[in-house]
C-alpha cells in the first residue's frame, strides 16, 4: 500500500503546529511525525508520532555525524514505512523541526522513499504578520537556539527565505496584527504559491494535489529560478534589474554590503568581467549575502555537454539568449517595503563595466582585480 506523505514545515511555530492539527482534523486516518531537535546538545532527537486523538508513540534517534538533520533523515524514512506496512494510515504529516528546510526532506522521501510512499505536496505555515520581522533578522540561527548542528551557519532570514520560496502552499493563519504590507510582501517574494487560509477546508484537499521535487528543484536553481516580477503595492516593492554587460569585479565587491543591506529580500544571478565562465548565485536576506559558484553558463559548455543539462535550464537560457554572451546575464530581484527603486538601479549600474573598459574585451577583463577570491575559491 502506498502512503501519501504531506511535509508542513516553518519557522512560524504556532502557524506550523495549527496547520497540522488542521490537518490531523481534517482527515480521518492522518498521522503526524515530528521530530524535535532542541535535544540535539543532549545527543539525541526526540521522535513524536500523533493523530487526532493524542500521542501515540514517542522515541529517541541518536545523532549522525554530530548533525540532528542527519539523525532526523535517519529514523524519517523507517517511520513512515513502518505507517505504511500498517496500512491504517491514510495520510502521514511530516511536521518539520523550526529550522529544517523542507526541500531537504522532500528529496529524502522522494527519491528514497520506494513505491512505498508518495510525495503529495509540500506547504510552508505562515503568519503574515511575522514575514518581515523573520525575513530581516540576520541573526545565526545559533543565536537563535535554532541550529541544527554544531557547523550551521545559517540565518534566520536567510532560512525563513528558503522555507517560504521552495513550497507551493502557503497555510496562512487569520492574523489580527497583519495589514495590506504584510500581504503584499508576501505575495511579491512568492506570486506563484497557492495561499490557502487555515480554517477554510481546503488545506486537506491541497494536501494530496502532487508534488514533483525536480520542478520545485530547478524553480530554486538559480539559473532558471521562478523570480518575482516588478511589482509596486502597498508600499512594497520588487525591483527587477536585468542587464547583459559584465559587474567590473572590484566595484561590485565594495559595493556588497549597500547592495545587501537595500531590500528584505533580493536574489538572482550574475557574472563578472573576470570569470566570464562562472554563473553566480546572489541570496540575500536580513541583510546578509551569499554568493555562491553555482557552475558554468550554458554559453561556455562544449555543445555535447548540453546533453547532459536538464531540458529546464536549456529552456530558461533559450529564452533570454544573447547573440554575444549566450545565457550571461545580471538577473538580480530586489523585495522590500520602501524600496529606494531610483538609488538602487544607479549603484547597480555603476557596478557594470564601462564603455572603455567593455570595449577592452574579453582578454582584457580577466587581468582585471579578483576582488571575489576570498568568496569564490577555495582555501587550498
Amino acid at each position: 500500500m502506498t502512503l501519501p506523505v504531506v511535509i508542513v514545515g516553518g519557522l512560524h511555530g504556532d502557524a506550523r503546529r495549527g496547520a497540522v492539527r488542521e490537518l490531523l482534523a481534517a482527515v480521518p486516518g492522518s498521522v503526524a511525525l515530528h521530530h524535535d531537535l532542541a535535544t540535539a546538545t543532549e545527543g539525541t532527537v526526540r521522535r513524536l508520532v500523533r493523530d487526532a486523538s493524542g500521542e501515540l508513540s514517542r522515541g529517541e534517534a541518536p545523532l549522525v555525524n554530530d548533525c540532528a538533520c542527519c539523525a532526523l533523515r535517519a529514523d524519517l524514512l523507517p517511520e513512515l514505512w513502518r505507517l505504511a506496512a500498517d496500512g491504517r494510515t491514510r495520510l502521514a504529516v511530516v511536521e518539520l523541526w523550526d529550522s529544517v528546510e523542507p526541500r531537504a526532506m522532500a528529496e529524502v522521501v522522494a527519491t528514497h522513499g520506494g513505491e512505498a510512499l508518495d510525495l503529495t505536496n509540500v506547504i510552508t505555515a505562515v503568519d503574515p504578520a511575522l514575514v518581515l520581522p523573520y525575513l530581516a533578522n540576520g541573526d545565526d540561527l545559533a543565536q537563535a537556539g535554532l541550529a541544527a548542528a554544531p557547523t550551521d551557519r545559517r540565518t534566520v532570514g536567510d532560512t525563513w527565505a528558503r522555507q517560504l520560496e521552495y513550497a507551493p502552499v502557503l497555510a496562512l493563519v487569520d492574523s489580527p496584527e497583519a495589514d495590506d504590507e504584510n500581504r503584499a510582501l508576501l505575495a511579491q517574494l512568492h506570486p506563484t504559491a497557492r495561499r490557502v487560509a487555515t480554517g477554510s477546508g481546503e488545506l486537506a484537499r491541497v494536501a494530496f494535489a502532487g508534488f514533483d521535487t525536480a520542478a520545485a528543484a530547478a524553480a530554486q536553481h538559480p539559473a532558471c529560478a521562478l523570480l518575482p516580477q516588478d511589482a509596486d503595492e502597498a508600499g512594497v516593492a520588487t525591483l527587477v534589474w536585468h542587464r547583459h554587460r559584465p559587474f567590473h569585479p572590484e566595484r561590485l565587491y565594495d559595493a556588497l554590503e549597500d547592495l545587501a543591506a537595500a531590500a528584505a529580500r533580493s536574489r538572482g544571478r550574475f557574472w563578472l568581467a573576470d570569470r566570464p565562465d562562472t554563473l553566480l548565485a546572489w541570496d540575500a536576506a536580513g541583510g546578509a549575502l551569499c554568493v555562491e559558484n553555482s557552475g558554468p553558463w550554458l554559453a561556455s559548455l562544449p555543445d555535447a555537454a548540453w546533453e547532459l543539462v536538464p531540458a529546464a535550464r536549456r529552456a530558461a537560457a533559450a529564452l533570454g539568449w544573447h547573440p554575444e554572451h549566450g545565457d550571461r546575464c545580471q538577473y538580480l530581484t530586489f523585495t522590500s517595503p520602501g524600496l529606494d527603486r531610483d538609488g538602487l538601479v544607479r549603484l547597480l549600474d555603476s557596478c557594470l563595466l564601462t564603455d572603455a573598459e567593455f570595449a577592452a574585451g574579453p582578454e582584457a577583463w580577466k587581468r582585471l582585480p579578483t576582488a571575489f577570491g576570498a568568496l569564490l575559491d577555495p582555501v587550498s
